[in-house]
């Protein structure tokens, strides 16, 4: 059952003053959407809605008008969430919402009375419900949905279009709703713009090149190469100045040489998790892991916090597949992971500034320490290309394209890849929204195309948290792969306190 609390006249007359304010400031009655803005607007479908999902959980609860009115101080001075996205034949238009109603994006939701036990079970439906509907494009492309009343707390379940921004903005966003959190830096719109690296890269190398990759991707068939893949420190690169500091017929080979391997990824190894996904969502997660014990186990192996908790991903996974009958030795899986591409003290400025990296996993190994030490030489390898350059600079190019075309071009890479894949660091203490704690926090960006599978690792607050979203043609029981990582990890800790240690000290 859902109810609606219908804002009072002043409150919506200060709404009104805010958007006026914003929108006015920034002259943005009229401003064109990003041409990879556009392609993620565009990039929803039957089985995949571009909605980035995300859920706290607060203790004590929060009221509805408390949480309206931070919204109304903090979010409504983005211009983003007060404006509308108008599609017409060649793009975009980000329009302000002169009718926009607060009461339609703070939704007051009411779960189906459960015990304690069950109350997150209950939870997870609600919200594997809420990623397969569709947000009202008539609006602005956001939704919260308040529980009040939760496990004796309250519940917030965020739904925002990835046309509006890249997951690493919008945790810039809800970072400003926290208690002590500010609004944005005010924005002031320039009569030009300046060329930066990205642009100058798709103008001079990407347009040029994209038929190229596109006519090698048609050709490739079942044929492979394996991919170099990448996950690289882009904002390096960007802030040196790819035109004026590095050799221009170097960094062509480059992009050539990493268009190649984008174009003929081999297929990823057949599993029961890829396939034609259907229409309905589940979604799960596990309690937080101690981030403390991570790190120490990273310790002892030399490894990553980060190659830690992917191999537990891979084992998880791999587990999953064995016990539903899958034969997975040998086998890998790829993941697209996000690349941030900017400045983080840039992201208040919204849109999507991110590339795609395509990572293997190792899921048909069976030693936990093995795997570990797998997910760490395939990380260190994984270095110097501009991947997630070129991805960034594809989505633009798919943006100038009509939908049926854009659709396809983008499809080539879906077919290659069984999930998408986040790992986000968070804040080491535990935040406060409106005086109460959150306690839990987690997030999924949307999946694409044929992809099926959604994997989000946050830590915060001292712990880890692991997440699932899936399409439940291609794995029912979501909850299945999570219950496995707890058990990964504690395989690992004891095999990694079995390992020889080295002489003690005289």
């Amino acid at each position: 059952m859902v109810t609606r609390i219908r804002p009072q006249s002043a409150t919506r007359t200060a709404q009104k003053q805010v958007i006026r304010a914003v929108t006015g400031t920034l002259g943005l009655h009229g401003e064109r959407m990003s041409k990879v803005d556009t392609a993620w607007l565009r990039m929803d479908s039957s089985s995949n809605l571009m909605m980035i999902l995300g859920v706290w959980v607060i203790r004590p609860g929060v009221a509805y008008a408390d949480l309206a009115q931070r919204l109304e101080e903090r979010l409504l001075k983005y211009p983003r969430f007060v404006q509308r996205a108008v599609e017409d034949a060649a793009g975009a238009t980000w329009v302000s919402d002169e009718n926009f109603d607060m009461a339609h994006h703070l939704v007051p939701t009411a779960l189906p009375q459960a015990e304690a036990a069950k109350q997150q079970d209950a939870l997870q439906e609600r919200l594997a419900e809420l990623c397969m509907q569709p947000l009202d494009r008539s609006r602005p492309l956001w939704q919260f949905h308040l529980v009040e009343n939760y496990q004796g707390g309250s519940a917030l379940m965020v739904r925002i279009h990835h046309c509006i921004a890249d997951g690493i903005a919008l945790i810039s966003v809800m970072q400003s709703l926290v208690d002590g959190g500010a609004p944005p830096p005010q924005r002031h719109r320039t009569n030009e713009l300046a060329e930066g690296p990205q642009e100058w890269l798709i103008d001079h190398l990407l347009k040029p090149l994209t038929q190229l990759a596109v006519s090698a991707m048609d050709k490739a068939g079942d044929s492979a190469v394996r991919s170099l893949g990448a996950l690289m420190a882009p904002q390096k690169s960007v802030e040196s100045g790819l035109a004026g500091s590095v050799d221009v017929a170097k960094l062509a080979y480059q992009v050539v040489t990493d268009l190649a391997a984008l174009a003929l990824m081999e297929d990823d190894s057949p599993t029961a998790l890829k396939g034609v996904p259907g229409i309905h969502k589940r979604v799960a997660w596990c309690k937080p892991l101690p981030l403390a014990d991570v790190k120490a186990v990273g310790r002892a192996l030399n490894c990553s916090v980060n190659d830690v908790l992917l191999g537990c991903v891979a084992g998880a996974i791999g587990g999953y597949l064995r016990a539903h009958g899958d034969t997975v030795q040998g086998k890998n899986i790829r993941a697209m992971v996000p690349v941030n591409l900017r400045p983080l003290e840039h992201a208040y400025k919204l849109g999507n500034h991110f590339g795609l990296a395509p990572l293997t996993l190792p899921i048909g190994l069976d030693n936990p320490v093995e795997r570990v030490y797998e997910v760490r030489h395939r990380m260190r390898s994984l270095k110097g290309s501009t991947q997630p350059l070129l991805t960034f600079g594809l989505l633009a190019v798919a943006g100038l394209l009509i939908k049926p075309a854009q659709d396809a071009m983008l499809g080539l890479f879906s077919k290659k890849t069984t999930a998408v894949m986040t790992n986000v660091p968070g804040s080491n203490v535990k935040q406060k929204l409106c005086g109460s704690t959150i306690e839990e926090t987690l997030f999924w960006v949307p999946q694409s195309g044929s992809v099926g599978l959604g994997v989000s690792i946050l830590s915060y607050g001292g712990g880890v948290q692991f997440g699932i979203v899936a399409d439940t043609t291609l794995c029912p029981q979501p909850q299945h792969i999570i219950d496995l990582f707890a058990p990964e990890f504690e395989k690992l800790t004891w095999m990694a306190l079995m390992l020889p240690w080295g002489e003690p000290e005289a």
